[in-house]
């Protein structure tokens, strides 16, 4: 288990080491200063959401009124999140999303800019094949390793279950609003900089200033 890994598992049970506290917000600085050069991929999961709502008419994405849908909290968070990565000096270019509200909304309520959704990194359930499945999981993969345009990053909204296809078991504590920083080869192979969870962001900025 890497030492991000761990630290995000203590920090959930309260018992986070001094030293693996420190190792964190390092790997958390070191990204956000690669994230102001651009050229890389932010992967979040979609915000938080209610739950006890359910997708009950996943046959039929655009019945919104059956997904569940970002509560409050996941709402607001989204909105904090674009503006500590302004204050941070992030620059955002293509943001893509699943099409599922609940991402397209995390994606759309930062204020990067325009949206576009796709079933490539869509949650598929039990309502897709398992070959299509893993076309997405290897889209997903592939999407990571791709460089964004010259001082732009690329963000993605997608779901747990596609985040753990495509990168791994790793990803199983993935939480809603959390974000995983890429960086692409541009070759189709990407290395893991850092997880940031939702709430990190506002202390993030707070910090630069």
């Amino acid at each position: 288990m890497t030492i991000i890994r761990l630290a995000l598992l203590c920090a959930l049970f309260g018992f986070l080491p001094d030293s693996a506290k420190g190792q964190l917000a390092a790997s958390q600085a070191d990204a956000i200063n690669a994230l102001r050069q651009g050229g890389h991929v932010i992967v979040f999961r979609h915000g938080a959401t209610f739950s006890d709502q359910a997708d009950t008419d996943p046959l039929n994405l655009g019945n919104v009124a059956k997904q569940r849908q970002l509560n409050d909290e996941g709402r607001a968070l989204a909105k904090s999140i674009g503006e500590s990565m302004r204050k941070l000096r992030i620059p955002a270019g293509q943001v893509q999303t699943s099409m599922f509200q609940r991402a397209v909304d995390t994606g759309t309520l930062p204020g990067f800019g325009d949206v576009k959704s796709s079933p490539d990194i869509s949650e598929g359930g039990l309502v897709v094949t398992p070959t299509e499945n893993n076309r997405r999981a290897a889209a997903f993969r592939k999407l990571a390793g791709e460089k964004p345009p010259a001082g732009t990053n690329t963000v993605i909204v997608s779901h747990k279950p596609n985040i753990m296809d495509a990168f791994g078991k790793d990803w199983f504590d993935v939480r809603e609003g959390e974000a995983s920083v890429f960086e692409p080869d541009g070759k189709g192979g990407y290395k893991l900089l850092a997880r940031i969870v939702a709430s990190e962001w506002s202390k993030l900025a707070q910090a630069s200033n």
